[in-house]
């Protein structure tokens, strides 16, 4: 491993491409094979340097109808991002405690997505800091208060429909402490970026979640006024 941390904004289109069908290609060679899949000999060395990432595999029903088959993550980028692929990839299917592990015949109705992160930034001490320093469609949340931890990707709240407050507050939920934690500078609150890549449906194109754009598509299509949403939040 070699080189500082990928930071999401060095990818390309065709890093995230490459990525999200790696990522399918780790399932698929397990299923086959009963091992796991070692890193690619010829591979960009951009990849080969420390990253966090995480993989989510979605039952698909249609474009806008999936439902969460499994996630999880290398939260900190303490090896290679291609063997973090593979690690969350497997984890994701067989060890996400949520569900039970995924079968083969599974494979064709599923769609894999891969999310790279940043580093963390600590959000300040104050609710308004807090608040403040969430951007909606860029950023992800994690809540520290040890012995409890949690994390929601960036493109949580674009699903839910969620302002900064809900966001928030639903990471305190995820941390197993109480909604309004947040609020209390005992507790640590950091963001972080990530850039996400899926497929459009199973085995289908690789497309770019533009998140931001996301957010205000569905706000639009719920009747609210996003500047007036955003601004309020």
């Amino acid at each position: 491993m070699q080189g500082k941390p990928v930071d999401p904004d060095e990818l390309t289109h065709e890093h995230g491409e490459y990525l999200v069908k790696f990522s399918r290609k780790v399932l698929e060679y397990y299923f086959k094979t009963g091992d796991v899949i070692k890193p690619p000999q010829e591979i960009d060395p951009l990849l080969l340097r420390p990253g966090a990432v995480f993989v989510t595999i979605e039952t698909y029903y249609d474009y806008d109808k999936r439902e969460l088959r499994g996630c999880i993550g290398v939260t900190r980028p303490v090896k290679p991002l291609i063997e973090a692929v593979i690690e969350s990839t497997l984890n994701s299917a067989f060890h996400d405690p949520r569900f039970h592990p995924m079968e083969e015949y599974e494979l064709d109705q599923v769609t894999f997505e891969v999310s790279v992160l940043s580093d963390y930034e600590y959000l300040g001490d104050t609710p308004e800091e807090r608040r403040r320093g969430v951007v909606i469609g860029r950023d992800g949340l994690i809540v520290e208060r040890p012995p409890y931890a949690g994390l929601l990707l960036p493109s949580v709240p674009i699903d839910h429909l969620w302002d900064k407050t809900t966001f928030l507050s639903e990471t305190c939920i995820k941390a197993g402490l109480w909604p309004d934690c947040w609020l209390d500078p005992k507790t640590k609150v950091y963001r972080f970026r990530a850039r996400v890549w899926r497929e459009k449906y199973p085995l289908g194109p690789i497309e770019y979640r533009d998140l931001r754009e996301e957010y205000r598509a569905k706000l639009i299509n719920a009747g609210v006024d996003p500047d007036l949403f955003e601004e309020a939040v």
